[in-house]
């Protein structure tokens, strides 16, 4: 079953002995962050701290942080599970002429009503309302040294389309400054920027912190404009997300959120946000921002502050990233049927380096490939660098795409130098959110794109000899040198599952 609120999960997280709670007082103060960032690298489970200096509240952080948390979130074993599923509901194709297949076209879109939020007229997450709000009392983290100041890390910020309503949940870190007072870093490709400018002066705001995880997932996730975040999260969820109206602005916010903070921000009052440690593994530097003012916070009884820490990977949000690859790949195959599959490394920071593989048809397929992922908006347009391989090879298998790609390369002919949009953290640029960006093609060439020898064949052993092997291996006595390279473990797919393999 889907999980409606934040607490649910957590109880899930408990039974599964995916959580250990920590019940000695802990500092907000770099102490908690420091904490779970050796966690996070061990890949150790989530951490619920109950002790918290300074506020009554006890934090989360890490409940996302690994392939089996990140699947549970969305009540599935595997995250490819949940691509199935969209995968399923994404498919167009009319259906067929007999009755029962119009019946079954019927029940494979029944799922699309759960992008419809439920409006209710109560929620749990005004249980306790607060109309002389102090953010003091909130355990916001400070997580680095040189950073600014507290951040809230895992907010989700609802704001809405003046003209046509429509709403967006984004996540932009917000820097505390005082008791009902925070930045709001929202860089100018995200939609909430946009929206800010539609308003002009003063858009209303709410920021809930601790919702059910499907909805903190798709504040994350690279959306079209034309599909918003609670939608997205009813059909990740399978049940639509709840929405009440908030107390004191005309915003919908999740009746079920732990934390409501009900404001405006002021686009006239910018004020200077940062450093922040950031998940590029620097700190990303001051700056001029527009200031969020909290007229009103709710919450729920005894409710739970859920953050996250980000800095030099991996980190939680590796797998955050790892979950708009694998649920964004059925969404971009319907653009480009020709891609295979593709992974966004967690070492690039996700929109760094991109490796796709496609079903190579003609000349220069590579290169239309790279442009069109340029041209995809907030899912691809920032990506620095893109890999473009041959359907045979497992982009997910690392050590392979690398040597593929340095053994097939000749710069002057793969290399392609694109100037546009790059990310506002993108520090490696010349200038600030525009720079260049590199396109490899590492796929294998022929006569049609100018290669006039002849393409070496690869190494590959014949059939009956790899069986004969596999049959014989016992007898070679390999099998009892620790769990090295056992023939029924084997995928033939080399440093990979020597690696796998070699750790048990």
């Amino acid at each position: 079953m889907p999980f409606d609120t934040l607490r649910a999960y957590v109880d899930a997280l408990r039974r599964a002995g995916e959580l250990h709670v920590i019940s000695a007082p802990v500092d907000p103060y770099l102490e908690i962050a420091e904490i779970t960032d050796r966690v996070v690298k061990a890949g150790g489970p989530a951490l619920l701290f109950e002790n918290v200096k300074g506020s009554k509240f006890p934090v989360l952080t890490n409940q996302f942080g690994s392939q089996r948390r990140m699947a549970m979130a969305f009540d599935a074993k595997r995250l490819d599970d949940v691509a199935a599923r969209l995968r399923t509901l994404i498919d167009l194709s009319p259906p067929g002429p007999s009755l029962g297949e119009k019946l079954e076209t019927l029940k494979r879109f029944a799922p699309l009503a759960n992008a419809l939020p439920k409006i209710v007229r109560e929620g749990s997450c005004q249980d306790v309302v607060i109309r002389t709000p102090d953010l003091t009392k909130l355990p916001v983290l400070t997580t680095w040294p040189m950073d600014g100041g507290p951040f809230i890390t895992l907010p989700l910020v609802i704001t809405s389309d003046p003209k046509t309503g429509r709403p967006n949940v984004g996540m932009y870190r917000m820097q505390r400054y005082n008791a009902r007072e925070t930045g709001m870093h929202w860089q100018r490709h995200k939609q909430g920027r946009a929206h800010a400018q539609a308003w002009g002066d003063k858009i209303p705001v709410a920021v809930a912190i601790g919702s059910d995880p499907a909805l903190t997932y798709a504040a994350t996730a690279p959306l079209p404009p034309v599909l918003d975040e609670f939608a997205f999260a009813g059909l990740l969820r399978g049940k639509p997300v709840r929405l009440v109206k908030a107390k004191t602005i005309d915003v919908k916010v999740p009746a079920d959120a732990e934390f409501v903070l009900e404001g405006y921000v002021d686009n006239t009052d910018l004020r200077t946000e940062g450093p922040f440690g950031d998940h590029t593994g620097v700190y990303s530097l001051a700056d001029r921002f527009p200031t969020f003012k909290v007229t009103c916070v709710t919450h729920r009884r005894n409710p739970i502050y859920a953050a996250t820490v980000v800095g030099k990977p991996p980190m939680e949000d590796a797998w955050l990233g790892k979950a708009t690859e694998r649920l964004f790949l059925p969404l971009l195959q319907m653009v480009l049927p020709e891609v295979v599959d593709m992974n966004l490394p967690v070492e690039g920071g996700f929109h760094n380096l991109a490796i796709v593989s496609i079903k190579k048809q003609y000349p220069g397929h590579a290169k239309k490939v790279m442009n069109a992922l340029w041209g995809l908006g907030h899912m691809m347009m920032l990506t620095r660098m893109l890999v473009i391989v041959d359907a045979d090879i497992d982009v997910q298998d690392t050590r392979s795409v690398a040597w593929f790609a340095l053994n097939n390369l000749a710069p002057e002919r793969d290399v392609v130098m694109m100037p546009g949009p790059v990310d506002d953290l993108d520090h490696g640029s010349y200038s600030v959110a525009y720079g260049t960006k590199l396109g490899i093609d590492a796929t294998r060439k022929g006569a049609s794109e100018g290669y006039v020898r002849e393409w070496p064949p690869d190494i590959v052993m014949d059939g009956k000899t790899k069986a004969l092997v596999d049959k014989r291996w016992r007898e070679y006595g390999l099998d009892r040198i620790g769990k090295l390279l056992v023939p029924d473990d084997w995928s033939g797919q080399g440093p990979r599952a020597f690696e796998r393999l070699r750790r048990g």
